[in-house]
Order: C-alpha cells, then structure tokens, then sequence
C-alpha cells in the first residue's frame, strides 16, 4: 500500500450526483479530467480489466471473434449512410492538416460492414460474429454521474451477419444467452426490457438495465411479465366511439382558464355535467414544440394529449431521434400571432391549417372521443369537439407520461415504475447498413442477395460505475469477488515488529497460493487503515494487530461487516476457504 499509487480522499468530488461517481473518485479509482473525461487509476484499471475478461470469454464461448477498429475514421462511410448528419451534435467532427473530415467513433456499424464486405462474398462464409473492446466519443450535451455517462468511454460492441432472418433470430439469441451469462456473472440486478431501436435503426431490440434508484432510464413493468424501456411503452388505442348523440361542438366564454386545473374547476361551476364531474382527462392540451432536424431545418410540432398526462420529454426526443425537440419560447409566439398561449385549439393545427404547424395525437385520441380544447382566442374554449368529426390530427404520437398503475399495453396488469442503468442494447439492425454500404454475398442459389445484421453493445466502463453503483454503501465501495482489484486487503495495526513481520508472512503465503494481496505496510493509525480499507472495498479483510499477542488475527467480510477471528495457526487456511467460498 506504501507503493500503490492511490489517495483516498476525504471529501466528495463537488460534481457528484450518485454514489458510484463518489466513492471511485474518492477511493482513486478514477480521476476527473474535463466533464464527462476521466483517467484510470490502477485500482479502477484492474476492475475493468475484470470487467472485459468476462465480456470477452463469454463471447468466445459463442464464436464471435474479436477485432480492432481505430476510434478516428474518415467521413465517407458515416456520410453513406446518412449518420455524419443523423448523429447531430453528439458526434465528435474534426479535420486533418489536408483539411479532410474525420470523426471520433461514436460506434462502428459502417466499418464493420466494410470489412465483412471487403472480406467475404459468398454464404458459404455466413453466418459471422465479431466484436470489439474499444473506445468510443460521444459529445453528450449534459455528461453527468462520473463514468455513468461519459463522453469518452468503453464499449463492447458486437455485429453478427446471417443470409436470412432465421439467421439473424439465431445469432440474436445466441447473444441474448451470453448477455444473460456476462450480467450475472457481474453480479448486479438487471432486468430486460423492451427498448427503441433510436439512431441505430432495425426492428426487434432490447435493454439489459441494472436496476438502480439513481438511473436515469425509467422502465416499467407488469405482474404478468411485460417489461419495457418507458421510451419503448406503447398505449393502447381504445376502439373508435359512437358520437352521433354528441351536440354540435360550441365555443363558450372561458376567462381565466390558462391551466387545466382552473378550466376544469370553471366547466363544473358553469357547465356541469349529469353523468359525472369534468376531470383533465375530457380536456385536450396542445403542447407546441420546435424540431430541429439533422440537417438544420426546422418545423413546428403540435402534441394533443389529455390535459391530464404531460408531455414526456424522454419518450418525445426517443420517438423524434435523430431530430433535436426545442421548448415553444414567448418569441415563438410572438413570431405565431395564430397561436394564443394557452388556448390552442385543433381549429388552427395541422399542416394544412393556417399556422402551418404539424399536429400530431395521442393515441387515445381516436374517432368519436369528444373534448374540451382551445378556441384560439383568449378566455375562451370550446366545448363537446369531436375527433374525427370537427378535427383530423395529422397523425399519431405516443409521447406522454407513463404513470405507475397504468394498463400494460399487453393486458398483463398494472404497471409498476423502476428506474435502471443501461448496461446493454441488443438489435436486429437488419439490411440498413449492407444496403447503404452495398454488402451482398452470393446465396445457394448463385443470386446476390443483401446480408441481414444484428447488432449488440455493452457499457464496460459503465459496467464498473453500475456494480458500484449497486454494491456500495456508506462506509465506501465494496466489490463482488470477481471484480474486486484485490481478493484480501491485509492490515498490519501495531508498531511492533512482530506484527509487521507476521503480515509480510502471511501476504506472502497468500501471494503463493494464488491470492491477490493488498497489504497495508503502511506507518498509519489503526484508524486510518480501518477507513482506507473500507472505502477501497476489498471482499475480504485480514487485520493483524493487538491479538497477535494472543496467537489471533481478525478476517472481516466487507459486504456483511461480519468479524470473527482465527488463530494464527490457521489464518492461510481459514482466508483461503473465506476467498474460494468453500
């Protein structure tokens, strides 16, 4: 410990939100170089190096080979599929001295196709698994909880590539089997849960998140077994209503009746209803919004949604990747004299309508479902419009709040809300990148045809914060046996020589049965060895001190704080049964 270059620290970083942020930098584990940039320390190094062993041996064990992509690329294959546009400003751009653009791989589909293409031509050489372990750049806008969302971090990515469907539902599961096989063996809670395909394009995909009160993925899930990313939740549209009794819609005066709250508080005052009272749900509320699309242009959007729900931001920004969602500013309005704060109606919505603005629904606004809504003009409303009948949205849109004890949209119950870390993301890609990027093989038959792709990543850095993040406590990290830096910190407190002799002993012993040793030689208090040792995390510590005296020594276990002592006699023994767990 004398040698080991580490200082614990005694005070959290100024910029941690999470505990995992906190104890790897105050153990020093990492170091904080620019925000969302961090340095490995050697301790935080061996626990990734942990981390892409286990990463590695299971993709082995399904026949994916591993490769090495430079993380600096040139511009051409990212412009051939259209992501030097899509990706936005999260993709790091740059020039070289020729003034030719180049990237920071954000991740690596087109060069992977490339070189299957420039390598492989016939079926025969199908289907194919290979990975990497590699850096990857992403210019996130809001880098935050240390190494959790990095701009620069470690990422397996993986890309099988199969003649047919078939092929591509096998090499899908295959993966699937081995992601389940790394999460457990890296010891944390995750569930899996339906996901968006986003940037990456392609059809089936799934999440593997690390359950965690601090993550900033929120999922859902049902008693009967449904699991989704809340970005990934679909409503259920209700059938279609019958509303050939339902009045002529009317415009009433409505003064003072910005909010939901005071509308529904004036239409049970002014205009009860018989069958029961007015709630937000019988009201319509069109939230507006600017989009920003990849290539600069922009348009106005219009959610309707019950004036109930509100607008989550997440599920919109996921459902309009890769277009960027800006807030509908007092300049915007001023610049929209059509659209009057808050009372905005379907009347002036719509692209064909006057303002000129797309509207799209929920989906529980359907044919025949009768609403409360802006009349566009100040303090008034109207009411008893009919979707369908008075307004055609332009189309559909899920993007409003998911609430816990909502339906699951496959009948499976209520739904119940968790938060999770994304650890892993698994997709058919299917023919999107061959196609852009022309990867054909030849099939039985002697016809070209496009290879189909699937394509899976895993956060290896991440991966670190998330155990972290799930096994810490107050007192300081505390790793999993397979991941901790070292299997047993061994603490010599005393100034005899005795009890620093016995523990270079006994670190030795260690040492040749195989045991990774952290020895504590250092000329501390007790006190401050007892922290250290706490906030490094070690499975397993072994206290040479006072008992010594008594022919004893103390093994402590980090994760229960169980304490028990063993003679000297038997210390290797009893360490070595407490490491192995037999």
């Amino acid at each position: 410990m004398s040698q080991l270059f580490v200082r614990t620290l005694r005070d959290d970083p100024a910029d941690a939100e999470v505990p995992s942020h906190r104890w790897l930098v105050r153990a020093g584990y990492i170091r904080r170089v620019a925000p969302g940039i961090y340095s490995w320390l050697p301790l935080g190094l061996k626990v990734l190096h942990k981390v892409e062993t286990v990463v590695r041996e299971e993709m082995e064990a399904i026949g994916a080979q591993e490769v090495h992509f430079p993380a600096l690329l040139p511009r051409e294959p990212y412009e051939a599929t259209n992501r030097w546009t899509e990706y936005g400003p999260n993709l790091f751009r740059l020039k070289d001295r020729k003034g030719a653009d180049l990237l920071l791989g954000p991740t690596h589909e087109e060069m992977f196709t490339l070189m299957v293409k420039d390598l492989y031509s016939s079926y025969k050489d199908l289907p194919l698994s290979l990975f990497q372990v590699q850096t990857k750049y992403r210019d996130e806008a809001r880098p935050r909880a240390g190494i959790l969302r990095g701009r620069e971090f470690v990422m397996k990515d993986s890309y099988s590539f199969d003649v047919d469907e078939a092929g591509l539902e096998a090499s899908y599961q295959k993966h699937r089997e081995a992601y389940i096989r790394i999460f457990d063996r890296l010891g944390f809670d995750y569930v899996i849960v339906q996901a968006m395909a986003g940037a990456m394009g392609g059809s089936k995909s799934e999440e593997f998140l690390a359950v965690a009160e601090n993550g900033e993925d929120t999922f859902v899930r049902s008693p009967g077994g449904y699991a989704a990313n809340v970005e990934a939740v679909r409503v259920a549209a209700p059938e279609p209503q019958d509303f050939s009794d339902v009045p002529a819609a009317h415009v009433e005066d409505t003064p003072g009746s910005e909010t939901i709250e005071t509308l529904v508080a004036l239409l049970n005052e002014r205009f009860p209803r018989e069958d029961r009272a007015w709630s937000g749900a019988d009201t319509l509320k069109n939230v507006l919004f600017k989009v920003v699309h990849p290539d600069g242009s922009t348009e106005l959007l219009a959610v309707g949604l019950p004036g109930d729900r509100a607008v989550d931001e997440k599920r919109l920004e996921a459902a309009l990747e890769p277009a960027e969602v800006l807030p509908f500013g007092d300049e915007d309005f001023a610049a929209n004299p059509l659209l009057k704060k808050g009372y905005i109606g379907p009347e002036v919505l719509g692209e064909k309508a006057p303002a000129k603005v797309r509207y799209l629904c929920d989906p529980r606004v359907v044919a025949g479902t009768r609403w409360v809504t802006g009349a566009n003009q100040p303090g008034h409303h109207v009411i008893d419009l009919v979707c369908g009948r008075d307004f055609t949205p332009d189309g559909v849109l899920d993007v409003a709040e998911v609430r816990e004890g909502d339906p699951a949209p496959d009948g499976s119950g209520p739904l119940s809300l968790a938060r999770g870390i994304e650890m892993g993301h698994i997709f058919q890609l299917g023919r999107k990148y061959a196609e852009a990027l022309g990867l054909k093989v030849l099939d039985q038959n002697g016809k070209l045809v496009t290879v189909t792709m699937g394509s899976y990543g895993i956060g290896v850095s991440r991966a670190v914060a998330a155990v972290a993040e799930g096994t810490s406590d107050e007192k300081g990290l505390c790793w999993p046996r397979g991941l901790a830096p070292f299997d047993v910190q061994l603490l010599a407190t005393g100034k005899g020589e005795e009890v620093f002799g016995f523990a270079e002993k006994l670190a030795t012993e260690l040492d040749e049965a195989g045991v990774t040793v952290l020895y504590d030689d250092r000329k501390a208090s007790p006190g401050v060895k007892f922290a250290d040792s706490e906030i490094l995390g070690m499975p397993t510590t072994v206290v040479v001190g006072r008992g010594l005296a008594d022919g004893v020594v103390e093994v402590r276990d980090r994760r229960t704080g169980a304490k028990r002592e063993v003679s000297t006699d038997d210390a290797l023994a009893e360490i070595l049964k407490e490491v192995h767990g037999h």
